[in-house]
């Protein structure tokens, strides 16, 4: 069988690429359906293992959390191992992930593993961007970029909707057996279709010194918040730490030989500004996700299964919109796309705060489906608009830069969420009717609040200009 990626590619000619970007999707939709499936469970989480919502968000943050980590070191794995070698590992983990997490028998056991599952889909995460942008024509990476997206919006799309099911008929184990299917598939076609040699360059050492200082910066940031509300002491040793770690992860990035994220990116205007938006449409996008099942549930008291299907449609109309938007993204300029699109989001999470008791279904559809195209229009023209006009050598680096700022900013937007409506929910006691409402509006208006803050940046991701 062939092996290197020059021998794969006389083997199948020009639609060798194509080949390799369906492998990639398939194994992405298992990633983000791994990542967002489990959020219709959380209250049947929580009841289980008896978890408040400051609890109940980790079984979403400590995934993001390893994803947001393991991104970083995406650029080094596939220098060290080569393509096949690291998504068919990243596959491998994230299958175990899935087959011991339905089997945990504590909290502690089941945050384990959504550990291991985040690790697995953070290295997954960059590579089809990597890919796209390596090996596809500039012509062709809008079209490239749409077609990648038109499937792995699919994920998000189904896994609440097949997630509300499943808990509904089967508990919440089942959630991670169905990630078993994906992850072979994806290992029969990572076997036959990707490279196995390294490419790129030349494999430098692993900057496991910035990956430590990273993740405790990262921790005691997210614990600090947590204890915000429980003991104002500790969360501001923890947030000092946080803030203190993350000063010398930058310092030490800019003296380090082999950085895991080269600094030289940010003095191209588009990518720092590119980033920003990642980071900030990140808070708002992750932390919507979690908090839209479990206000259908606990708000407005549907099903599991009626929760997770208010985005089945939404899911439909996004994939059409980011295949649209990989089009467009070739004909207009990304920052109009990418403004808009948060715009539209950010009306999304603001009329979700107008629903009432007696509002129909098929408005909070329709609400789903506004936030749904503008985030078809941001996808494909972030990726694209950020990293035209950088380095080659430095597209795998900004690739999982984006990823991993968009990730940090979705740990920090689920934990706050998780934290604000735990707070607003104290305020709003379950039992007296409408006014529990409020605890979920005021959330829904805080996220629709942040996710607005980006459209300033995003206006600013302009043509490519040299690096100061």
């Amino acid at each position: 069988m062939a092996q290197t990626g020059e021998e794969l590619q006389a083997r199948y000619g020009e639609r060798y690429k194509w080949l390799v970007l369906i492998t990639v999707m398939i194994g992405s939709m298992a990633a983000i359906m791994s990542s967002t499936i489990v959020n219709v469970a959380v209250p049947d989480l929580s009841r289980h293992f008896t978890l408040g919502q400051e609890r109940a968000q980790w079984v979403s943050t400590s995934f993001m959390l390893a994803m947001t980590l393991s991104m970083l070191t995406t650029p080094w794995l596939l220098l060290r191992f080569g393509l096949r070698r690291t998504y068919g590992g990243a596959m491998l983990l994230l299958l175990c992930g899935g087959i011991f997490g339905g089997v945990s028998v504590n909290y502690l056991m089941l945050i384990a593993m959504r550990v291991v599952e985040g690790l697995a889909c953070g290295v997954v995460q960059p590579i089809p961007a990597i890919m796209i942008l390596r090996s596809f024509a500039k012509h062709e990476q809008g079209r490239a970029m749409g077609l990648f997206g038109f499937g792995v919006v699919l994920a998000p799309a189904l896994g609440p909707s097949v997630g509300g099911v499943l808990v509904e008929h089967f508990g919440w184990r089942s959630i991670f057996f169905i990630m078993v299917p994906f992850c072979l598939a994806v290992l029969a076609m990572a076997n036959r279709y990707l490279a196995a040699n390294a490419t790129g360059g030349e494999a430098r050492p692993l900057d496991w010194r910035g990956l430590l200082l990273a993740g405790v910066a990262i921790i005691c940031l997210l614990n600090g918040l947590v204890e915000v509300r429980q003991n104002g002491l500790i969360a501001a040793v923890l947030l000092g730490i946080g803030l203190a770690g993350l000063v010398g992860f930058v310092v030490y990035q800019l003296k380090t030989p082999h950085p895991l994220m080269n600094m030289a990116l940010f003095r191209y205007p588009q990518f720092a500004m590119g980033a920003l938006v990642a980071f900030i449409y990140g808070m708002g996008l992750f932390g919507s996700t979690y908090l839209l099942p479990v206000y259908m549930q606990l708000g407005l008291h549907y099903l599991p299964s009626q929760a997770g299907l208010v985005l089945l449609p939404a899911g439909g109309v996004l994939a059409v919109t980011i295949w649209l938007g990989g089009r467009l993204v070739d004909r207009f300029p990304p920052h109009l796309l990418v403004a808009t699109g948060v715009l539209l989001l950010a009306l999304s999470f603001a009329l979700m705060a107008l629903v009432k008791p007696d509002t129909s279904y098929i408005v909070l559809i329709l609400w789903a489906i506004v936030g749904r195209i503008g985030l078809g229009l941001v996808l494909p023209a972030l990726s694209l608009g950020s990293m035209r006009g950088v380095d080659f050598a430095l597209i795998a680096q900004g690739s999982s830069t984006i990823n991993f700022l968009r990730q940090l900013g979705g740990a920090i937007g689920v934990s706050l969420v998780g934290i604000v409506l735990e707070w607003r929910l104290s305020l709003y006691p379950a039992g007296t009717g409408a006014h529990s409402l409020r605890a979920f509006d005021e959330t829904f208006v805080f996220i629709a609040v942040i996710s607005a803050l980006a459209v300033a940046a995003a206006w600013r991701i302009r043509e490519p200009q040299a690096p100061v």
